[in-house]
């Protein structure tokens, strides 16, 4: 049992399960111990496990973010011309936003420069859909990653392996206990690398619904204003949307399959109107006007809207992939990245209008598949997963597909089909509409 300055781990257990107020000294003084060793793994998630049940108020959880941020090396991205903004998603199903707003920023004068992770159980990592690309590296030297913001205005790299150690061990140790559902840990996990990675102002989308960790809408704008709070506490320009993850935010659920629908996207082939095309442009014009790039969302729009359609934001993909290593005849050939041995249509045997969608099956059903992990040393096939072809309100007919299954593995093609079916309610009337946008926090 570690010892210092007065201070037992036991006692910071004891006050804080007590709902105690903890002070930034004591805070810091245990996760510096955790970090080190020297406060054990027991007794850190005995204190995190009653900080799921007391929370902690907002000077506590700036304090919490600002000792994780520092407890390794911070990045400094002054060296990079503009304001240095960043996207976060809490993780969802089909979230392929990052692969369509960065390039569509960077093409409206932008500066994205963003340190990314990999996917764990049915939400899919940035850096495992840039890796379907053959020949992408996104472990790359930080020299690098600047060379390449520079030339293009925006790169997705690997985080570094020295930047917030505290999260790394603290995250792998909620995962295992039951102590990952805590708006101040969560809120701190997330800003505490943002901010270590250097970002001038940050955009986060916060998921809300059967796919989300925030199942219902007070738990996100909840964790919405804690994550904007600690930003304006740490003088970063930040906003946060809420929006839905009742159902896939795309129409396609897995690594090579979520890329090519960001090209085509990027393309033109998909229209405005769309869950994926409303969500992406709504968090790339709140990332120009936290820039300074624009002075309404009237003008975003329409410097977005030129980006895509002139093919900029297409072009700035190409150019970011062809940096990154990658072979960017797929930006030509977007089929070339989810070439499979079998495709199984899925139908639901009966007729009705899609009620409701349970996202997280159908994002389980993609990682049962090979398009996700369970644990991270999984070895993920980049060209499976699953098409949806029907969205919540649509009708569907007894034998029409709803999804199509992308398979290399029939290990679990009938548990994964079983799955899709499960994840539908239908009903004999159009159920009302639901919105893709709850809230705007700032």
């Amino acid at each position: 049992m570690e010892r210092g300055n007065g201070m037992r781990a036991v006692d910071l257990i004891l006050k804080k399960k007590n709902g105690g107020v903890m002070s930034k000294p004591e805070i810091e003084w245990l996760v510096d111990g955790f970090v080190k060793g020297k406060v054990p793994d027991y007794q850190m998630a005995a204190w995190m496990m009653a900080v799921c049940f007391q929370g902690m108020n907002p000077q506590e959880t700036g304090a919490l973010t600002d000792v994780m941020m520092r407890s390794g090396g911070m990045v400094d991205l002054s060296a990079l011309p503009g304001v240095k903004v960043d996207k976060h998603s809490t993780g969802g199903v089909g979230d392929t936003t990052t692969l369509i707003v960065a390039p569509l920023v960077a093409a409206c004068g932008g500066t994205v420069a963003k340190m990314s992770g990999r996917g764990l159980g049915h939400t899919g990592g940035t850096l495992d859909k840039l890796e379907s690309v053959p020949g992408v590296n996104v472990e790359i030297p930080m020299e690098r990653f600047f060379e390449i913001v520079k030339e293009i205005g925006l790169c997705v790299m690997g985080q570094t392996e020295g930047l917030v150690p505290a999260d790394k061990r603290m995250y792998a140790l909620r995962d295992v206990t039951g102590t990952v559902s805590s708006i101040p840990l969560i809120a701190s996990s997330v800003m505490s690398k943002k901010l270590a990675a250097g970002a001038d102002a940050i955009v986060l989308d916060v998921k809300m619904g059967t796919g989300a960790f925030m199942q219902t809408l007070p738990e996100a704008q909840a964790l919405a204003r804690t994550m904007v709070e600690i930003g304006a506490h740490m003088g970063r320009r930040t906003v946060a949307l809420v929006t839905d993850m009742n159902q896939p935010l795309g129409m396609a659920v897995g690594n090579g399959l979520e890329v090519r629908e960001a090209i085509e996207l990027l393309a033109g082939k998909i229209p405005s109107g769309d869950p994926l095309y409303e969500v992406s442009m709504l968090l790339a014009s709140h990332m120009l006007l936290l820039s300074g790039l624009a002075k309404n969302e009237a003008e975003t729009r329409a410097k977005l809207t030129q980006a895509l359609t002139s093919g900029a934001g297409l072009q700035k993909l190409g150019a970011m992939l062809r940096a990154l290593g990658g072979d960017v005849r797929c930006i030509e050939d977007p089929d070339s990245l989810c070439i499979v041995e079998k495709k199984i249509p899925v139908a639901l045997g009966a007729a009705g209008y899609i009620a409701a969608m349970r996202a997280e099956e159908i994002g389980v059903a993609a990682q049962l598949l090979g398009a996700g992990r369970a644990t991270k040393e999984d070895h993920i096939d980049p060209a499976v997963g699953l098409v949806m072809h029907k969205r919540q309100g649509m009708h569907v007919a007894a034998d029409e597909p709803v999804a199509t299954l992308y398979v290399n593995d029939p290990a679990h093609v009938e548990e994964a089909a079983a799955l899709v079916r499960a994840a539908f309610t239908l009903s004999q009337e159009p159920p009302a509409s639901m919105p893709m946008v709850y809230d705007v926090i700032s």
